[in-house]
């Protein structure tokens, strides 16, 4: 199982320079790459400091300048705020500039705080749709003179400009959850990416017994990559452990008040949750995150892996967004690094 890094600038100080945040992001994919990471993902958002991303693009080909090895991808692109055509060409000037290690993952979107502002209107189903229409579109201008009459977007003959170096195209990554989505994926030749987000190992087994449906609804298709997200952090004991828990609690009800779209956002911050907002949000409690996500000491952290590994997934990616200082991010990776990945290495040829 390949190991990648989930990683945006977050802030809720708004202090804390935005410059200081490009030089963070960096250190943290460069760690990563040190250690040999297959990938470090970015994702698409707009309007809040709580994930700081406008266009993937413009970190990647930042972060291309800094890496040699590491893979760069996106986790994900918002379909429905984009052309197919400047998506393709954008993502095609990135895989040359990153000099062929892109990635592109590909979802409909989940804030309705972002749709509400970049699309007004526009629902779950319809923005499922429209990625739908946009993974063969980019294909398509990727070979060249190509054209569109689509439900949602129409074109005369076009070609990429540029073209990707990957042959015959970087990656895709589709993110899913439902079988649908599942089957979509697999059907096109992409790759997957699911996250239980905080629902705990039953969600897991669940999104790969989804997976290995949609695979085997579609023999003559060689079997895709799949990759589990999850919020993940190495404690040094048991009370670090404890600490991380009540933590990544405080995040996942922020997580949850950004997703309800009810509490006022005052210069892309959201407002402070009260006690009764936060009781309201049991499935988030410490011992539920506790339990749900992977934060724990390097054996139980090295166990839980090994069980997803064994479920079949391909790609496992810690995600460290968390709200958590960057010096504790990079230590919980740090510990990643030294008392889990050996876990997972694979004997050198001639070893006993």
């Amino acid at each position: 199982m390949k190991f990648s890094l989930f990683v945006h600038m977050e802030r809720s100080d708004l202090a804390k320079p935005h410059s200081e945040l490009v030089g963070e992001l960096e250190e943290l994919v460069v760690q990563a790459e040190e250690a040999g990471f297959e990938t470090a993902w970015i994702g698409e958002h707009h309007g809040m400091e709580f994930t700081i991303s406008p266009n993937p693009f413009i970190n990647i080909a930042w972060l291309a300048a800094k890496t040699r090895r590491i893979r760069l991808g996106t986790g994900t692109i918002v379909a429905p705020f984009w052309h197919p055509i400047k998506l393709a060409g954008e993502a095609a000037m990135a895989d040359v500039i990153t000099g062929g290690r892109l990635d592109i993952g590909i979802a409909r979107g989940a804030y309705a705080y972002e749709y509400q502002r970049l699309f007004p209107g526009l629902e779950a189903w319809g923005a499922g749709q429209r990625m739908r229409e946009m993974v063969p579109a980019i294909r398509g201008l990727w070979d060249g003179d190509f054209e569109l009459a689509g439900e949602f977007w129409t074109f005369p003959s076009t070609t990429s400009s540029p073209k990707p170096l990957q042959k015959p195209y970087p990656p895709i990554w589709v993110a899913a959850r439902d079988p649908n989505s599942h089957d979509f994926a697999v059907s096109n030749g992409c790759n997957v990416q699911v996250t239980p987000l905080a629902s705990g190992d039953g969600e897991v087994a669940s999104l790969m017994e989804r997976f290995n449906t949609a695979c085997g609804a579609h023999p003559g298709i060689a079997r895709p990559e799949i990759m589990l997200l999850m919020h993940t952090f190495v404690a040094e004991d048991a009370a670090d452990a404890d600490r991380l828990a009540q933590d990544l609690s405080q995040f996942y009800c922020q997580f949850g008040a950004w997703f309800q779209n009810k509490k006022p956002v005052r210069q892309g911050i959201l407002e402070t949750l009260t006690d009764a907002e936060i009781a309201a949000m049991p499935q988030y409690a410490p011992d539920k995150i506790r339990q749900n996500l992977v934060i724990g000491e390097a054996d139980e952290v090295i166990a839980r892996l090994k069980a997803y590994e064994a479920l079949g997934y391909d790609q496992y990616s810690i995600w460290i967004d968390s709200g958590l200082s960057h010096e504790r991010k990079k230590k919980s990776l740090q510990l990643f690094i030294d008392r889990v990945m050996p876990a997972f290495c694979e004997p050198k040829a001639g070893s006993r």
